[in-house]
């Protein structure tokens, strides 16, 4: 099916997902949950396709984020049944109030309409995708990446076998077969057809969407995310954090790629850092790439290398992370400034001023005190999944759930008031 036929479908479907009630959006929802794990085989199948065409071309980590196992799956379907036990959005009233002339004015929340993802290389995106768009009554058109084509189709064929049991258009939910650039650009200017574009993906991706887009687009995702140890910090728990935050996953956008590091404990603080993340790691050392003052602490060390030009604007996802000694907060907060994506950034510090100064003039979607960033997501903000996380700060910021999927509109009741 072309793209613009996929698209005529889901705009017809549109209405129709805005009516539905809260009990028909929770008995999609589950029956899209049982699909999945009934077609377990088959997408597993078609994701050990994908991933044997992508060995060799991949990274390791890369390979990472499009690999489906059996506990990956179901963590989708049980993705899915999360969803539908959230509050339906549809129909908060936002405020209310009555004016001096009697009529009441109430600002209710309505779904947006056609919702348009393109994403690269995660396939557990489609079911999240999915999932929290029909609970806010939207309609779902997915792009996914070729490294991942086989994989989605398999999850959305799934999907929409549970839509068709219970009883609900499976247009609700549509894959673009056309996995090319131009396929991604018919959807960026799909006036008429597409209410809002989020794109997924790594920066050149959401670059494109930004620059080239015609229809409404969320900037989302690229994620250069900082750590700064203050000189308060309680050192073991600044490892802890930055650990986590590096090493945990390091190809997903809320993994840090910057450390800076404050001068008045960089001596003893680096090399304690570089025993706990590159020396004491057997398993995927991380490379440091150390800015001058940094380098002359580490420089011939093992792992360590002179940053280059781009290093500290750069999106590694990777076990390789830039490092930089700076004089204190402010200039910790300076550099996060020039060089931060606006996703995610952390410091670490026992001095509560320091802590306020850096979450009042640190400009980013997530600002974290003592706290790993890989807390950035739906999911562990307690919102079952998300979208997208926007780095923008119209309309939407940070993880991008139910509420962050909808409109509002007004509702204006009177007596026959006249102006």
């Amino acid at each position: 099916m072309t793209t613009i036929e996929i698209l005529e479908n889901a705009k017809r479907a549109k209405t129709s997902v805005a009516l539905m009630s809260s009990e028909q959006k929770v008995s999609a929802l589950v029956n899209m949950a049982a699909a999945i794990e009934d077609d377990i085989d088959s997408i597993l199948r078609a994701n050990n396709t994908d991933l044997v065409a992508m060995r060799g071309i991949m990274s390791d980590v890369m390979l990472d984020r499009l690999a489906l196992n059996d506990e990956r799956v179901k963590a989708m379907a049980d993705g899915l049944r999360s969803i539908a036990k959230l509050p339906d959005p549809i129909g908060t009233v936002l405020d209310e109030f009555t004016r001096p002339n009697g009529m009441t004015v109430k600002k209710v929340a309505v779904p947006i309409g056609v919702v348009a993802i393109i994403y690269e290389s995660r396939p557990n995106v489609t079911a999240d995708a999915a999932g929290l768009a029909l609970k806010s009554g939207n309609v779902c058109v997915l792009k996914i990446g070729k490294e991942a084509f086989l994989s989605a189709r398999a999850i959305v064929n799934a999907m929409r076998k549970g839509l068709k049991k219970a009883g609900v258009s499976q247009n609700v939910i549509s894959l673009i077969e056309d996995t090319s650039r131009e396929g991604a650009t018919e959807l960026m200017k799909a006036v008429g057809h597409v209410d809002l574009l989020i794109p997924r993906g790594g920066k050149s991706l959401i670059k494109t969407c930004v620059e080239n887009a015609k229809v409404p687009c969320i900037q989302t995702g690229t994620g250069i995310c900082h750590v700064y140890v203050d000189e308060f910090a309680d050192e073991e728990k600044a490892l802890n954090v930055i650990e986590n935050s590096k090493c945990s996953r390091p190809s997903v956008c809320n993994a840090m790629e910057v450390c800076l590091v404050n001068r008045a404990i960089a001596e003893n603080f680096l090399p304690r850092l570089h025993a706990r993340i590159v020396s004491g790691r057997y398993q995927n050392p991380v490379t440091l790439k150390l800015d001058e003052d940094a380098y002359s602490i580490l420089g011939g060390w093992s792992n360590c290398v002179a940053a280059g030009a781009d290093d500290f604007d750069t999106e590694f996802l990777d076990y390789t992370m830039a490092v930089k000694v700076v004089d204190g907060v402010k200039e910790a907060i300076s550099h996060i400034a020039a060089h931060s994506t606006g996703h995610s950034d952390c410091i670490v510090t026992e001095n509560e001023d320091n802590a306020k100064l850096f979450v009042r003039a640190v400009d980013s979607a997530a600002v974290y005190v003592n706290v790993s960033t890989r807390f950035t997501d739906g999911g562990e903000f307690g919102l079952c999944g998300e979208i997208g996380i926007s780095t923008q700060k119209l309309h939407a910021r940070g993880p991008m759930g139910l509420m962050e999927l909808c409109s509002y509109k007004y509702v204006i009741q009177g007596e026959g008031q006249i102006r």
